[in-house]
């Protein structure tokens, strides 16, 4: 299964781009520190190959995620990653990967993400898009919050 959704935000595509995509990992513990309670590189050193683990707070629907960024693209604003451990991998989902580019647009940017999961048998997958999507949309907005309030993060 695969779905494709776009998030629109006030926050220049650039900036957007080093906060969600490659910095996310820095920033999430402290902009949700009551849902991600900590989070790390792994393996690597933040660029394509390595290896990032994100650790969620109680009340969340598992412990952790590790994620593998597959491609990271600076001057086109994209990157791909794929979940290789935690989430919902073995539980309601065999595989998932994404697909995210930032593109500019008159007075901010927009977020454009694709999403492929094979969800196990008696999954409710459009369900479990909705929540990717609303975890996303989340994080995206986060980013832009952060961003507007500091005009001088990740110039």
């Amino acid at each position: 299964m695969s779905f494709t959704f776009e998030i629109e935000s006030a926050a220049p595509a650039p900036r957007l781009f080093k906060a969600a995509g490659l910095d996310w990992h820095n920033l999430a513990p402290k902009l949700a520190p009551e849902k991600i309670v900590s989070a790390a590189v792994l393996e690597g050193e933040g660029n394509a190959g390595s290896v990032r683990q994100f650790n969620f707070g109680a009340g969340a629907p598992f412990s952790h995620i590790k994620e593998r960024l597959d491609f990271i693209d600076l001057d086109n604003l994209e990157a791909k990653t794929t979940l290789i451990e935690g989430g919902g991998l073995g539980v309601v989902i065999s595989s998932a990967s994404t697909h995210i580019k930032v593109e500019p647009k008159a007075g901010g940017s927009v977020v454009k993400v694709t999403a492929t999961c094979t969800p196990l048998p008696g999954v409710n997958a459009a369900e479990e898009a909705e929540k990717a999507k609303a975890t996303f949309t989340e994080v995206v907005k986060g980013c832009e919050a952060f961003l507007l309030a500091n005009p001088d993060a990740y110039n």
